[in-house]
């Protein structure tokens, strides 16, 4: 059976995560308690994401994926080729909308307090700070209902098909 390698399966493993911790912190930040500096964390957590996934673009340039099963029907590759894609997109989108909201703002950005990351040169009333702010909210919700269309399909691929589809991402 074809499989992803064991690099492009941790930077997976780990990307997916950190997304999801990320996206937990993001809709549940008003309710947890102040003293968990959960923004902070989020930012530092998004911008980890951010670099992991510039590494996993460079690893899936000069490593070539599994293909997908031959019986699979064209649209179905070409929703999990988009899917793909949509993804990729959104976790430089996310990161990058952050990082252009917290440039901003009044407080230190940094990593996981260890050290500060440089500020954008935008302020609070700049269009690209707003078109930012609606960017990262919109983009949350609908990376949520794709992840979750993500964990469905492969899970189908698994227990209704019971292919090897899910199988090329696991160890």
């Amino acid at each position: 059976m074809d499989r992803y390698n064991v690099v492009a399966r941790a930077l997976h493993w780990i990307i997916a995560i950190l997304i999801l911790f990320n996206l937990w912190l993001g809709f549940a930040h008003d309710s947890l308690p102040r003293q968990w500096q959960v923004m902070p964390v989020h930012k530092s957590v998004g911008l980890t994401v951010l670099a992991l996934t510039l590494l996993r673009i460079l690893w899936r340039l000069t490593h070539k994926p599994p293909p997908l099963p031959a019986q699979m029907p064209g649209w179905e590759k070409l929703t999990a080729n988009a899917t793909h894609l949509a993804f990729y997109i959104f976790m430089m989108v996310m990161p990058l909308t952050g990082w252009i909201m917290s440039s901003a703002g009044n407080r230190p950005l940094n990593w996981f307090f260890l050290f500060d990351v440089p500020k954008f040169g935008v302020s609070k009333g700049d269009a690209v700070v707003a078109f930012s702010a609606e960017t990262h909210e919109i983009v949350g919700f609908l990376w949520a209902a794709l992840i979750a269309l993500h964990v469905a399909a492969a899970l189908r691929h698994h227990f209704i098909l019971k292919d090897n589809v899910l199988r090329r991402m696991l160890g």
